[in-house]
């Protein structure tokens, strides 16, 4: 087996608290539980309601970093200091830059198991191992997904993130920690495709190697290479060494066995290079089984990984939309030189971590437009539907 010689720095483990959390995601259940403390972090929809107990600082109790990083998520979801209300400042150490980064990583790590929580405890996600045959002593992987994900035959949404240390719940650190949770995070995603009552799968793609020593998790050996000090050796996760091989399992050991008749993709940056990759691996069974694709700031080629396939590249301009960090206003289209790809718009900001987040309300518009005209077509080109006609047309 293919091993990866790592440098190590020293993670603080997680001390094993308790959780207790309430969830409410409709409104009957706002009028069961009326005394909870509300945190609103979209602004337009209320997605947490605790009673204290879930919180980054729980997390944080306890290990070796607590006085230094007294921060939590306030009720709009922004990453605050516990005593100056301050934001996240990363100089924490005078001259001490390995210092800091060191604590970035540290507090990137409590983040990942926090959004964790969320994924399961608010947005009530079921948490699935990879593979499906691992041993008992093998790494894994492993993604979330809604409760009917693979029995529902209504829509399924996929989320698929960008390259990077992060992993899944999570467009990126970088924004959860300077713009907060519902810029960073995809959870306003998540809760508007179960308002819609659609299903999702939320990827885990970055989620690629393990130390073989003490079993801890860690990201793209190229994403991290060179921010640790100490010998150690990483194996690569069987069926997720690679985003693109965790997408290529989930999709052939889950998507494609889904009763979902309607699959459509959120991708967002190197998610987008991995989604067309699946598309050139699983020609057939993607373009029958995905109805549409919205990208976002997407890094992928299509001439070039699809090796000029016409077929492909007419799939791709007839099924999906992209929308780019761009000086234009949200929605307004943007000419994309050089580069046979979709239609294209401006997210509404040039900033690129919050590309996601501003563009959240016109991806959902497409998508459901475009679900419309596939349920219509289908209908339509229906045998049923068809001798339905026919028996009307014979009875006038």
């Amino acid at each position: 087996m293919k091993m990866y010689q790592r440098g190590n720095a020293t993670s603080t483990p997680l001390r094993q608290d308790s959780f207790r959390i309430r969830t409410c995601l409709h409104s009957q259940s706002e009028k069961r539980f009326p005394s909870m403390m509300m945190a609103d972090f979209t602004g337009e929809h209320t997605w947490l309601q605790t009673q204290g107990e879930l919180s980054l600082r729980k997390l944080t109790e306890g290990s070796e970093y607590q006085e230094e990083l007294k921060y939590d998520f306030n009720i709009k979801g922004e990453l605050r200091h516990l005593d100056t209300n301050e934001s996240f400042v990363f100089n924490y150490y005078k001259n001490g830059h390995e210092q800091n980064h060191k604590r970035y990583e540290i507090l990137g790590h409590f983040i990942t198991q926090y959004v964790y929580k969320l994924l399961e405890r608010v947005c009530m996600l079921q948490k699935v191992y990879i593979p499906t045959d691992a041993t008992e002593d093998e790494p894994r992987s492993f993604f979330f997904m809604s409760k009917n994900a693979l029995t529902s035959s209504s829509c399924l949404i996929i989320l698929l993130q960008d390259r990077g240390v992060f992993c899944a719940g999570q467009w990126g650190r970088r924004t959860i920690v300077s713009e907060g949770l519902r810029h960073g995070t995809q959870i306003p995603f998540i809760k508007m495709a179960l308002e819609s009552h659609w299903e999702v799968i939320v990827l885990n793609p970055n989620d690629n190697i393990t130390d073989l020593n003490t079993g801890k998790e860690r990201f793209s050996a190229r994403e991290e290479a060179g921010t640790f000090t100490e010998s150690v050796c990483w194996i690569p996760k069987r069926g997720s060494s690679s985003p693109e091989e965790h997408t290529v399992y989930v999709w052939d050991h889950f998507i494609a066995k889904s009763a979902a008749r309607n699959v459509a993709f959120i991708a967002h940056g190197y998610g987008g290079v991995v989604f067309v990759d699946l598309l050139v691996q699983r020609k057939c069974e993607v373009m029958n089984k995905v109805y549409s694709v919205a990208f976002i700031d997407s890094t992928h080629n299509i001439q070039h990984q699809s090796r000029h396939d016409p077929e492909i590249q007419e799939w791709i301009h007839k099924n999906c939309r992209e929308w780019v960090s761009n000086s234009k206003p949200l929605n307004k289209t943007v000419g994309v030189l050089m580069r046979v790809n979709c239609p294209t718009f401006s997210a509404g900001t040039e900033k690129y971590g919050l590309a996601p987040s501003c563009c959240l309300q016109p991806i959902f518009k497409y998508l459901k437009s475009m679900l419309k005209a596939r349920i219509t077509t289908a209908s339509r080109n229906s045998p049923v539907a068809t001798r339905s006609s026919t028996s009307k047309r014979g009875n006038k």
